[in-house]
């Protein structure tokens, strides 16, 4: 279930709701059975609707506890009997459909001071500064001219919020350093494809700081889309750093100005990745690895190596690759320089 303190629990839909909701065709299943979330496969159960959309995921849809599986004709005979069938030709859009109704975010501030606010001693709040309702601020932390804090925001001891950064949707730790205009939070980017255009499929993770985490200026966290966007202790974030939903990124690492994580990228303990590198999704990065600036990431880095290039690939491998261009580059040239 998505934390309350971000989302708001809508009242439960039928089956038969669901059906006339997104156009699909119900096979099996109580047509009055209430479904009360939307969920992944892995994390549903008998009140959840998930989708399969990719019939790689069948072992996923055959071991789900869910009542409810949006999924296309073809695919229908992989769930299981205890599972209701919501037939559709874009599955994943029919539930991100469900997921909107079901989960909507709570609101953003609208006054400058919401309800519920606990603030320990020697807070400072700057000039400007806008708290949502349930917000929780630690000792000795420092809040910045015209930040403003989301609904539900939990945030820790010792903590320095720089002047017009946002924060939403997430749990902040102690002794975290987080730089002007930084956005922490925001949904991160998933579409689906349906008939009728393109839908936003729900972003309905949070996005966890541990202690000691310091971020830079204009430096973007999305929010997951289930599971958390998770920061590890003591990691160091530069200016203008884009980190998709879902990754994790381990204790101690160092991601260098202008630094992109696509979504469900793991980064491993003591890991260094150089300015304008770049890891597509769901790569997994080993510990302590040092990525060599502007490189591109396409595939999983083993502990310890040291990669660089576009692809990236060892690093060795990559100089050896770029002296031998050089010199055929050079031999084709009559060793004249251009």
């Amino acid at each position: 279930m998505p934390d309350a303190r971000f989302f708001e629990t809508a009242p439960g839909l039928s089956l038969a709701t669901l059906a006339e909701l997104t156009g699909s065709t119900l096979q099996g299943g109580d047509p009055d059975l209430l479904i009360q979330t939307a969920a992944p496969l892995a994390h549903a159960d008998e009140r959840s609707v998930a989708f399969l959309g990719d019939p790689k995921y069948r072992d996923q849809l055959a071991a789900s506890r869910a009542g409810a599986v949006f999924v296309t004709e073809k695919h229908a005979a992989l769930a299981p009997s205890h599972c209701a069938r919501l037939i559709t030709r874009a599955p994943q859009a029919a539930w991100a459909m469900v997921g909107h109704r079901l989960h909507p975010p709570r609101p953003s501030p609208t006054e400058i001071l919401g309800t519920d606010i606990q603030l320990e001693e020697d807070v400072v709040l700057a000039p400007g500064v806008i708290l949502g309702s349930g917000v929780s601020i630690g000792r000795g932390t420092r809040v910045g001219a015209y930040a403003v804090i989301g609904s539900g925001v939990q945030i820790g001891r010792g903590c320095d919020i720089g002047p017009n950064a946002t924060l939403g949707f997430c749990l902040v730790g102690d002794r975290v350093r987080i730089g002007a205009s930084t956005i922490i939070g925001e949904p991160g980017f998933g579409v689906a494809g349906a008939a009728t255009g393109l839908i936003d499929v729900p972003q309905l993770g949070r996005v966890i700081l541990q202690d000691d985490v310091t971020i830079g200026a204009n430096t973007c966290i999305d929010r997951g889309a289930w599971d958390d966007t998770v920061i590890g202790e003591g990691t160091k974030i530069d200016n203008l750093v884009q980190i998709g939903h879902n990754c994790q990124v381990g204790r101690n690492v160092v991601l260098a100005g202008h630094t992109g994580l696509s979504g469900s990228v793991t980064i491993g303990d003591g890991a260094q990745l150089g300015g304008r590198a770049g890891v597509t999704d769901h790569v997994s990065v080993g510990k302590g690895v040092r990525v060599a600036a502007a490189s591109m990431v396409m595939s999983n880095i083993p502990d310890g190596e040291t990669w660089g290039g576009q692809p990236a690939r060892p690093l060795r491998r990559f100089l050896r690759e770029t002296v031998w261009l050089a010199k055929q580059a050079n031999r084709r040239h009559g060793g004249a320089d251009e």
